[in-house]
């Protein structure tokens, strides 16, 4: 009786702390918060961005921005290092739907990828301080740390052939170094 009331207590504390770990990351099974598991953006925000995104980094042969996560990127980073940014994003968003719906009558992200083209050499003349922090984070999640929430499954580094790096501190002593005697 004794053992199977600790499993029980111990598979509440697991089950619990599995719950407060998803619940500090922000993983959820659906609904509340922003929806769609972002942590900064709203949907309609994170769909226009991943557009922007696209359009600098297009899908080809290999993976573009999309697949490679980084709007996922962009969003961890601001609520982490980019905080100073997050004005810049929610103004510069808004400014790139608006002028959208004022030359095409749509959103950014219903665009067709000409148009989108189009609007975007718009936004590059007139709101270049978003354009360059938004070109600028692009490039960094898709070819960054994976760790960092983009560049996923290593899509960058494998369109450049570039080895998978090892994590300093991570290689076994001996590994990768010359037998002595």
């Amino acid at each position: 009786m004794h053992s199977k009331k600790l499993m029980l207590r111990r598979r509440t504390f697991l089950g619990a702390g599995l719950s407060a770990a998803m619940a500090a990351t922000g993983v959820s099974c659906g609904g509340g918060g922003r929806g769609a598991g972002w942590r900064f953006f709203t949907a309609a925000e994170a769909q226009t961005v991943e557009a922007i995104c696209e359009q600098i980094i297009p899908a080809d042969r290999d993976a573009g921005a999309s697949q490679a996560g980084v709007v996922d990127y962009i969003d961890i980073q601001l609520t982490r290092h980019f905080k100073r940014y997050q004005k810049t994003y929610r103004q510069g968003i808004a400014a790139v739907d608006r002028a959208s719906r004022a030359k095409f009558g749509k959103r950014f992200a219903e665009l067709a990828a000409g148009q989108q083209s189009e609007a975007l050499i718009d936004v590059e003349e007139n709101s270049r301080t978003f354009f360059d922090l938004i070109l600028t984070h692009t490039r960094q999640g898709f070819y960054g740390d994976p760790r960092h929430g983009g560049n996923r499954n290593m899509a960058s580094w494998k369109m450049l052939g570039l080895p998978f790096p090892p994590v300093r501190g991570r290689q076994r002593y001996g590994e990768g170094q010359p037998k002595v005697g």
